[in-house]
């Protein structure tokens, strides 16, 4: 059986210390920040990076530089005979294109497999535990590959945005479109669904939000991955992601829990800083899940 290396990066959110116990590599992603380079969960963490933001600085991401990822396919084929690399969407960033060039080098050609399968955040992260259980039941690099791209729109993830700030700062809307959404106080909630990261709905306050996003899910559930009966626990799960107010993605939990009673809430994450960055401190991201029959 193949020793098979799984690699993600930190739009996954998954920490260097979870990587370390958990037997998977991180590439850490890099920002600009007044013109000097900070990589997440290595010299840039949550609370120094909505520090920054609070300051207004000069805040931007990046993707790894061809180099590092040059560096990482090298370093991990020393240990193992494969490896299988999950990036962050290509619909989000040019790094998972990149990736794939790099891997068609004669030197990682049939041994490094890029997994474009359009994910981020807490369903990326469910992608690499994935991809780990797969390796552990003898799947080789490009199997694992090959399942994971044909589950990539088997997941959903709704955000919703305390502010328009940093979507005008950003470019992504006009300064009056953020003016007029300021004023009517608008909250709109945003769906990551496949490669695109599109606008779903606008709601005049967090809890017609929040509401907006269960019934997104439920409706996700009834008619995608196989509606309700005593075996939805079985074939789903949930997740939460927040930007730094942690209390918000806990009473979220608590709202999940009574509106869906017996599935399983995987994940409550920290949103990924390239998603971060682009929405503000203040959102709420909640997804679903259908479970992988090969990992079951």
């Amino acid at each position: 059986m193949k020793k098979i290396g799984i690699v993600t990066d930190s739009n996954s959110g998954i920490s260097q210390e979870e990587a370390k116990s958990s037997g998977i590599k991180v590439l850490p992603m890099p920002f600009m920040i007044d013109g000097e380079t900070y990589y997440e969960g290595i010299t840039l963490n949550q609370e120094q990076f909505y520090e920054f933001l609070e300051k207004e600085a000069d805040v931007s991401t990046s993707q790894p530089s061809p180099e590092s990822v040059i560096a990482m396919y090298k370093e991990e084929l020393k240990e193992y005979d494969e490896v299988v690399y999950i990036p962050m969407s290509s619909g989000l960033s040019g790094s998972c294109q990149t990736a794939t060039m790099l891997a068609q080098e004669e030197a990682f050609e049939g041994k490094v497999h890029v997994v474009n399968n359009q994910r981020i955040s807490v369903t990326q992260k469910s992608s690499v535990y994935d991809a780990l259980a797969l390796a552990g039941k003898g799947y080789d690099g490009a199997k694992i590959k090959e399942i994971l791209e044909s589950d990539k729109f088997n997941s959903s993830i709704y955000i919703m945005l305390d502010t328009l700030y940093y979507l005008k700062k950003g470019g992504r809307i006009t300064p009056a479109a953020a003016a007029i959404g300021t004023l009517l106080k608008l909250k709109p909630v945003l769906q990551i669904q496949g490669e695109k990261l599109d606008a779903y709905a606008k709601a005049r306050t967090s809890a017609q939000g929040k509401s907006m996003m269960l019934q997104a899910i439920r409706k996700d559930i009834e008619t995608r991955f196989g509606g309700w009966d005593e075996q939805t626990k079985e074939r789903v799960f949930l997740q939460i992601a927040y930007t730094k107010n942690e209390d918000v993605a806990l009473q979220a939990k608590a709202d999940m829990e009574k509106e869906f009673p017996g599935i399983e809430i995987r994940y409550v994450e920290p949103l990924s800083l390239s998603i971060s960055c682009h929405i503000g401190p203040g959102a709420l991201g909640m997804a679903v899940t259908q479970k992988l029959d090969e990992t079951k």
